[in-house]
């Protein structure tokens, strides 16, 4: 089964300080995971701030280079890519920002974003056969052309803004799109159009999409599959049922636990859901699981020995001891040996 896109036990280090006092960050530790060709999917990131997931999004574009392990796109390295291989890998691969402001320059018209990767790519052969290109990518996603192109991006909402970039991206017919926090800066309202638009991609298209978010609310809603980060540690992955609805890491049961529902003195999940975590009062280790100064079933090996992923059924994998029974998933090759169902 061919790979498309494939992280090999990445590991990102970031330097800060001067020579006397250097001083160096983790912010994403042995994190293995691959997108294959024949099975496109959603696959959905999550984490509180600084867990990692935007480190591991700009890894995967190649906008940084790995301190150790391997990023490869069709088997070849990011980061020793020719000028056609690296033009080929920029048209299949797009990526949706958190704030569609950063990507607009002010000093163009919002057309600037769409003409510019038609031109790039040769997408059309007329000025004429681009206007329909891109006029019907803008339908496509629930904009109107006439009340879209020729504005500047402050005449335009933040929602709009957004469906552009999704219409951008679809414009390429990539084969992934890398959506960092793609609804956070929109309205409620408009979450879901855009949640839908991009499913469209997936399921009309076939284009496999890492969704990147905080908010577990909506990768539950788009994504097939998800991994959850803690301290740069990839801490349960799987079926999006499975762990959403019966979360097995004690981070993942705290994120779970800790979603809003309308009614205060019901919890999300039900009567039966695990109850919040407290953090113990332990000194923070620098060794062993990450978590274990905030989880009530520590035991001594949590604070010796780093655990491994351990495969705790067909679809779903755990960096836990409570698990230290199942089998080890060898060398966290997430997406090889645990994927979705669906």
């Amino acid at each position: 089964m061919t790979v498309l896109l494939e992280a090999r036990n990445v590991t990102k280090v970031f330097s800060s300080g001067g020579f006397f006092k250097r001083k160096e960050t983790v912010a994403l530790e042995n994190v293995s995971l691959s997108i294959k060709e024949s099975s496109p999917s959603i696959t959905g990131v999550v984490g509180e701030t600084g867990s990692g997931k935007t480190t591991l999004a700009r890894l995967m574009l190649g906008f940084i280079a790995p301190t150790e392990g391997k990023v490869l796109y069709k088997g070849g390295d990011l980061q020793r890519m020719s000028r056609d291989e690296r033009l080929e890998f920029q048209r299949e691969v797009q990526v949706i920002f958190q704030d569609p402001f950063e990507v607009y320059n002010p000093f163009y018209k919002v057309d600037h974003v769409l003409t510019t990767p038609v031109a790039k790519f040769h997408l059309a052969r007329s000025k004429t056969q681009a206007r329909k290109l891109i006029e019907h990518a803008l339908q496509a996603i629930g904009l109107q052309p006439e009340e879209t192109l020729g504005r500047y991006p402050h005449q335009l909402s933040g929602g709009q803004r957004q469906r552009i970039m999704v219409a951008r991206a679809s414009l390429l017919k990539p084969r992934i799109i890398l959506a960092d926090e793609p609804v956070s800066m929109v309205d409620a309202s408009l979450r879901a159009t855009i949640l839908e638009n991009l499913r469209k991609l997936n399921q009309k298209f076939g284009i496999s999409l890492l969704y990147i978010t905080h908010d577990l609310t909506t990768a539950y809603q788009i994504s097939d599959n998800i991994i959850v980060l803690y301290q740069g540690s990839v801490v349960e992955v799987g079926d999006i049922e499975l762990v959403i609805k019966n979360p097995q890491h004690p981070y993942t049961q705290l994120l779970v636990a800790s979603i809003p529902v309308p009614d205060p003195d019901q919890r999300w999940g039900g009567q039966d859901s695990t109850p919040v975590l407290v953090s113990k009062t332990s000194a923070k280790v620098n060794w062993g699981c990450k978590f274990v100064d905030r989880c009530p079933f520590g035991m001594p090996i949590c604070g010796k020995d780093p655990p491994p992923l351990f495969q705790t059924d067909g679809y779903r994998a755990v960096r836990c001891y409570l698990y230290k029974d199942a089998s080890v998933i060898a060398g966290n090759a997430i997406g090889k040996d645990v994927g979705p169902k669906r």
